[in-house]
This record gives C-alpha cells, sequence and structure tokens, in this order.
C-alpha cells in the first residue's frame, strides 16, 4: 500500500546464533558489525536481540562443543571408565585441530579464558560430563553415585580444562597423558562400591 511503513524484519536468537557459528567457523571470532549486516539488521536490533558479544560467543563456542561431543558419543567403542576417556580423548583431538578455535584463542586469549574457563561454556561443559557419567551403567546399575555426580563432573571438566586451556590458565602447555592420568585416576576413585567389583 502507497506510503506504508516496511516490514520490520524479525529475529531470534537462535536464528543470530546460528548465522554467528557459521561467522566463527569462516574467521575465528564474532564481529558484530559484520554480522549484523550479514543478518541485514543493525548494529542496535543485533545487541538488544543477544544483550551481549560475550554472551554471543559463549553461545557459539558451546554450540560448537556441543556439535563435538555429540559426535564423540556416537563414535564411542568403549564403555565404563575407558568409553568416558574415550570421548573426552575425541573431543580434546577435535578441538585442538579446529582452526577457527585456535584463531579465536591466540587473538583473543582474555575472552577466551573469561568465557570458556568460568562462565556459561564451563556450566554447559559440566552438565554435559553430568550426562554422559550417568549413561554409563553395568549390572548393578550406574557406575557413579547419583549423590556425588554434580562435584564430579565438575572437577572431570576442571581437570580436562587444565589442559586444554593450560596456555589461557599458566602460560604452558600441560602433557595430555598426565591429564588423562589424573582423569583416570578420578573416575576410578569414585566408582560405586559394588560387592565382588576388584
Amino acid at each position: 500500500m502507497p506510503g506504508a511503513a516496511p516490514a520490520r524484519r524479525v529475529v531470534t536468537r537462535g536464528h543470530v546464533v546460528h548465522s554467528a557459528c557459521r561467522y566463527f567457523l569462516r574467521h575465528g571470532t564474532v564481529d558484530m558489525d559484520a554480522l549484523a549486516q550479514d543478518l541485514a539488521i543493525s548494529r542496535a536490533t543485533l545487541y538488544r536481540v543477544v544483550g551481549s558479544r560475550d554472551g554471543l560467543l559463549a553461545d557459539v563456542l558451546w554450540q560448537l562443543a556441543d556439535h563435538l561431543l555429540d559426535r564423540a558419543r556416537r563414535r564411542r567403542t568403549g564403555a565404563g571408565v575407558d568409553g568416558v576417556l574415550e570421548i573426552t580423548r575425541y573431543f580434546v583431538t577435535a578441538l585442538r585441530r579446529s582452526a577457527p578455535f585456535r584463531d579465536f584463542l591466540r587473538a583473543e586469549p582474555e575472552t577466551a579464558r573469561r568465557l570458556l574457563t568460568g562462565g556459561g561454556v564451563h556450566r554447559q561443559a559440566v552438565l554435559a560430563q553430568r550426562g554422559i557419567l550417568l549413561e554409563e551403567s553395568g549390572e548393578s546399575g550406574p557406575l557413579w553415585p547419583a549423590s556425588g555426580i554434580d562435584e564430579l563432573a565438575y572437577l572431570y571438566v576442571r581437570v580436562v580444562e587444565s589442559a586444554l586451556y593450560a596456555e589461557l590458565l599458566s602460560s604452558r602447555r600441560l602433557d595430555p597423558a598426565l591429564a588423562e592420568r589424573t582423569a583416570r585416576a578420578v573416575l576410578h576413585q569414585t566408582l560405586r562400591t559394588v560387592p565382588g567389583r576388584i
């Protein structure tokens, strides 16, 4: 109709995160101005939808990490402690081989440290690890007692983070074999005590 205002473009957070993931995989970062242009919205609208760049980056990093975890779970061949470690090993190897992720760590180490080890990404990782632990069961039921599963998931994730993000946390690399032995010990020490189990 002549003189009618143009229809306002509506975007959801999910739409923005999806586009931001694609941008991150191409560039190893998220540029808010470029992303707004890609979405054909204003910068103000973009911030109104996502709140902050940190919040959007956290969503992007977790969505990409969750995708790798799902793939690792599907490819798992072992069970019990070995199965849990197999998932972690695949996830860590895939993440370290990701060029966009390496570019992000190199270009924005402070942002990476803040988001990956102390924010929403860390909390989501603990919840995901809790789910992985609960998936494992033996003839007598779950391998780990439900009463301590949250603490175990948190401790396990911290061990993995200490190796995966060692250079962000202390500017030094941590021996992956040492980290895996530590993670294995954590899992073994907290197995349910079942009569007859050695």
